[in-house]
């Protein structure tokens, strides 16, 4: 395809294998003028691959904490100066063809707008109850929105102008430039559009457990930055965390001591779930919504720890 002027693309990732290759292709098979690959670590053979591809790479050092916020910000260090946008993706996702096109083209009409996303699916929800909750996840209306994910496509100035990505974020890295953003008076917008096709891959336990902790840690880093009024960034999320994965669970045990009777706040758990799944039609969603506020208030406590120790927290991998 012939090459889009102004725009370029950043993918980043870590050991990735095959799911990189079917990512930088769908960048390369989009036209863009210039795509920025940067590694974190891999040992799997990535920037040999990406290498052959004609890719620029950018291998980060790894004695500096990784981010994937540190990750961005290095591969638009590396792009040439004059471009106009550049298309963020994660290196487990790969581009829906008509993406650029359609998003490109709204932001040149809509000179207010930052960034842009479209619709990210999973590439398999069928193989686990994990992606499927994922798939779900990711559906969100369409319209002006107050955050983004990993996969945009965003105005270059917009960016500069905030800072870039907050490279000491271990996760929550987008929804917090997002804040700054809109405090910049930007607007972020979702289209009903494809975008990418995304692969979790988690298929135990363990891994979503990992995954629920991580969005804790984040909402607890963001509500740290920006939990104040007006903005109140991530306090909702984190209050639902603690209250049904830390505060019931902690009263039950605590009113026991006093009276068994008083673990009949535990039946908090199942009410709440008959809630959720009476609004959807997906009862496992209900199920796991529930049960993943223990691993987020985990996260949650885990950022408070490390911040009074004065520890600095390190990516949480799920794969």
């Amino acid at each position: 395809m012939t090459s889009l002027p102004h725009i370029d693309a950043v993918a980043i990732g870590r050991n990735e294998g095959d799911r990189l290759l079917r990512c930088l292709d769908s960048l390369l098979a989009a036209g863009l003028r210039h795509v920025v690959y940067v590694d974190s670590g891999s040992t799997d053979g990535s920037i040999a691959a990406a290498e052959a591809r004609g890719v620029t790479v950018v291998r980060l050092d790894m004695n500096l904490p990784f981010t994937a916020a540190r990750a961005r910000n290095a591969g638009v260090e590396a792009l040439p100066a004059d471009g106009e946008f550049v298309q963020f993706v994660d290196g487990d996702c790969s581009l829906d063809p008509g993406w650029i096109g359609k998003a490109s083209a709204f932001l040149k009409d809509n000179p207010a707008v930052a960034a842009v996303c479209g619709r990210r699916r999973e590439i398999a929800p069928e193989a686990s109850i994990y992606n499927r909750l994922i798939d779900r996840e990711w559906d969100t209306p369409p319209g002006r929105a107050r955050s983004c994910g990993g996969d945009v496509l965003m105005r270059r100035d917009a960016l500069a102008a905030a800072g870039g990505f907050d490279p000491r974020l271990i996760a929550g890295e987008e929804p917090e430039l997002c804040v700054r953003l809109r405090q910049g008076g930007w607007q972020i917008w979702r289209l009903d559009a494809e975008m990418t096709r995304h692969d979790a891959d988690i298929h135990r336990f363990g891994q979503w457990w990992k995954r629920c902790r991580r969005a804790g840690h984040a909402y607890a880093e963001g509500a740290a930055l920006h939990g104040a009024p007006p903005e109140r960034h991530n306090i909702a999320p984190m209050r639902r965390a603690l209250l049904w994965g830390l505060f019931i669970p902690l009263a039950a045990l605590a009113g026991a001591l006093l009276h068994p009777a008083m673990l009949l706040i535990l039946l908090a758990w199942p009410l709440q779930i008959l809630r959720l799944a009476w609004r959807d039609d997906d009862p496992a969603r209900a199920v796991f919504l529930t049960m993943g506020k223990i691993p987020e208030a985990v996260g949650i406590m885990e950022y408070h720890f490390k911040r009074l120790t004065g520890r600095r927290g390190r990516i949480i991998e799920y794969k």
